[in-house]
């Protein structure tokens, strides 16, 4: 009987390595995984690759992973937003690298490593900073960069719904990177805020096949989707 369902943080964390690249989900707080960051910052996995749309707020959550000292670098596309404190003390005192990538990018990267794509052309970043150093080619005229795909050793993300098997529904805003990262990672870590019983998701409405996820633990937020 295939259940990804885990008992508890620790079997939901168990075996991330050091040195790992990790995907977190969310767009701000919206969607964004932070009891698994929680289970992330005690498992005690250092040397770490961020991916995330941005690079924390406060000095909870991503911002105390960083703070801790566990995060060697980060690739976002906003490292700087309102409350970022541990971000900006990090980066000047040279202790946490930094890949800027616009935010279509840093979608597209992920998906691509999730459909096996190796590499793409986008005219995103063309004739910038953050284009130099790529190969470009025109196509019809206007200059394109070449981006490689961005795949993970770990994902975390968050749903609205789950079932056993691992299918995802995720609710509003709330859907953002998490669906691109769960396809992108070895390993995919689900908190789910209902599960809900094989087959109470109709086909028509799983987002994130179960096949692209391997643990989910139930973190109960909210009521059931109506």
């Amino acid at each position: 009987m295939i259940d990804k369902t885990v008992r508890d943080m620790a079997a939901a964390m168990e075996g991330v390595k050091d040195g790992s690249t990790v995907l977190v989900g969310g767009f701000g707080a919206a969607g964004q995984p932070d009891e698994l960051i929680e289970g992330l910052i005690e498992q005690g996995a250092t040397d770490l690759t961020i991916v995330a749309n941005n690079a924390g707020t406060g000095r909870t959550g991503l911002a105390r992973l960083m703070e801790l000292g566990r995060v060697r670098k980060i690739i976002c596309s906003f490292p700087r937003s309102a409350g970022s404190v541990v971000f900006e003390e990090l980066y000047k005192a040279g202790k946490l690298e930094l890949e800027i990538v616009p935010q279509g990018t840093l979608a597209e990267r992920m998906r691509a490593a999730g459909a096996g794509i190796p590499a793409f052309f986008t005219p995103t970043a063309a004739g910038t900073k953050l284009g130099q150093g790529k190969e470009s080619r025109d196509f019809g005229g206007r200059a394109h960069v070449m981006e490689l795909a961005l795949p993970g050793d770990v994902a975390l993300v968050e749903a609205w719904e789950a079932d056993r098997w691992g299918n995802l529904t995720y609710r509003r805003s709330g859907r953002n990177f998490n669906p691109v990262m769960a396809m992108a990672a070895a390993t995919t870590i689900v908190q789910a805020m209902h599960l809900v019983d094989l087959g109470a998701i109709e086909g028509e409405r799983v987002v994130t096949p179960g096949i692209f996820v391997n643990r989910v633990i139930q973190i109960t937020r909210g009521a059931p989707w109506a």
